[in-house]
């Protein structure tokens, strides 16, 4: 299963970064490969809108069947819930730590959005 982390850094040691849409890039985690590969996000750091449906999109293309992130908004998880991807929000810590609570099934996937558009 592949599993995408927003993250700070580009591998394991990184911070989760708590944006989505404007996460600075994504761990893509191969957790059956047991391979990690990062993916840049930089074009969506600025975006005036937009931002969290391109994300949605680039995770997609990955073939990523969860995202590990701080926060989404509400089109964003429309997005990801429309790929069949779930969102598991974690607060902080490392790419590390998120992906070892997520295999240890620690983490519970969102209902929905955890904050408004545009925040």
């Amino acid at each position: 299963m592949k599993i995408a982390i927003s993250c700070q850094g580009n591998d394991l040691n990184g911070e989760i970064d708590p944006r989505f849409g404007r996460a600075k890039g994504f761990l893509i985690c191969d957790t059956d490969a047991d391979t990690q590969e990062y993916v840049d996000n930089t074009q969506n750091l600025n975006a005036a809108q937009g931002a969290g449906i391109q994300a949605a999109q680039n995770v997609a293309a990955t073939g990523a069947k969860a995202v590990l992130t701080g926060h989404v908004g509400p089109k964003a998880f429309t997005a990801l819930d429309k790929g069949s991807i779930k969102v598991y929000l974690i607060e902080e810590g490392t790419v590390a730590k998120a992906l070892a609570d997520f295999k240890a099934g620690k983490l519970e996937a969102a209902a929905d959005a955890d904050k408004p558009g545009h925040w």
